[in-house]
């Protein structure tokens, strides 16, 4: 009986030691099989990033040669090529007496500019205008502030250059305001006539001097509050008159004066006063009358509405707009206007420093 009861006992164990065996075997082999999967996984995870990867450098390879080819296949017959994007060039010059050299240009200036980014960027631009016209000056011709304030309302809608060859004969028959007031309209639209609008021109010029006549006794008032009541005088032909025949400070916002301010992102404004206040907020006070015939000047001879010289613009390097106008240096040249392309001024009688400089007087009415 004691042996038969060993006997079991020793069968007992020896079964337990084989299933524990089993049991080890079994979860070393359950491992094995988890690490394998776990390797096979990897490895399929990799050779999907190896494809797509190949794929992708197929598909750019396709795309680029597609574009290489684009490229050098030619226009149709009848078909405009298409315009490269404007770049600016390393160094773009003029070879014009009198225009600086543009200089490297970024084609695209960050936008985001700070307030006093924006106001060194105004009061440089100015002052390399400054160095291209340093004798600029009104365009009119005027002998005192009544012929100025004449001429600076016959002045619109037309070029200054009309209305200084239309003037001599309205100030030599008219010379003072009691004259102009006194004339019989048919006569003076006959001799303004040139100018366009003339029967409401006359209607204006006559009509402020008499203004001047009975409410000013015959003198130009030198304050803005007078002279804007004039019949057809404004706020801008108003700071012409206190600037230029005053040294009065003002801004004058013509036509070139919009054009460019928004072209330089000195201003989003749209209305001449709007523009004034935001302008006139950069620069000193004492600035301003100079500025605007900086401006002016530039607008008229070389950043046309149009067809701006790009290639032959001194503050280049400073304009958001570089590149909506002729790039090209030498092709820039022959888009500029008076004295820098070598035509004549506006002014039939202009400062003698603008003569010194090189400018040439305007031809009289009638000389070509």
């Amino acid at each position: 009986m004691e042996k038969s009861a060993a006997s079991k006992k020793t069968a007992a164990n020896a079964s337990r030691k084989s299933d524990a065996k089993k049991s080890a075997v079994k979860k070393t082999a359950a491992k094995e099989t988890e690490a394998k999967k776990t390797a096979a996984k990897k490895t399929a995870a990799k050779k999907t990033a190896a494809a797509r990867k190949t794929a992708a450098g197929k598909t750019a390879g396709q795309t680029g040669a597609k574009s290489a080819a684009a490229k050098q296949v030619p226009p149709l017959k009848g078909q405009a090529p298409a315009k490269k994007p404007a770049v600016a060039p390393k160094k773009a010059t003029a070879a014009v007496k009198g225009v600086a050299p543009a200089k490297t240009v970024a084609p695209k200036p960050p936008r985001g500019e700070s307030r006093t980014a924006l106001v060194r960027r105004a009061r440089r631009i100015n002052r390399e205008l400054a160095e291209v016209y340093p004798y600029a000056h009104p365009e009119l011709d005027f002998e005192n502030p009544f012929q100025l304030v004449v001429a600076t309302v016959l002045s619109a809608q037309t070029t200054d250059l009309r209305v200084n060859q239309t003037t001599p004969a309205l100030f030599a028959k008219y010379p003072t305001p009691e004259d102009l007031a006194a004339a019989v309209p048919e006569e003076v639209e006959e001799i303004l006539r040139p100018t366009g609008f003339f029967r409401a021109k006359t209607k204006s010029v006559i009509g402020l001097s008499k203004a001047l006549t009975e409410d000013f006794g015959g003198e130009v008032p030198g304050r803005l509050e007078d002279l804007v009541k004039l019949p057809g005088v404004g706020r801008k032909t108003a700071f012409v008159v206190l600037g230029n025949a005053f040294g009065r400070p003002g801004i004058t916002v013509d036509t070139h004066f919009q054009r460019l301010v928004r072209r330089w992102r000195w201003t989003e404004e749209t209305d001449p006063d709007k523009i004034e206040a935001a302008v006139g907020a950069l620069f000193p006070k004492s600035d301003w009358t100079d500025l605007s015939h900086h401006v002016i000047w530039h607008g008229r001879r070389i950043c046309h509405a149009r067809k701006p010289a790009c290639g032959a613009c001194p503050v280049a390097p400073l304009c958001p707009a570089y590149g909506e106008g002729e790039t090209d240096p030498e092709k820039a040249k022959k888009l500029l206007k008076y004295e820098k392309g070598g035509f004549p001024g506006q002014r039939l009688k202009p400062p003698q420093a603008y003569l010194d400089a090189g400018g040439k007087p305007a031809p009289p009415l009638g000389a070509g």
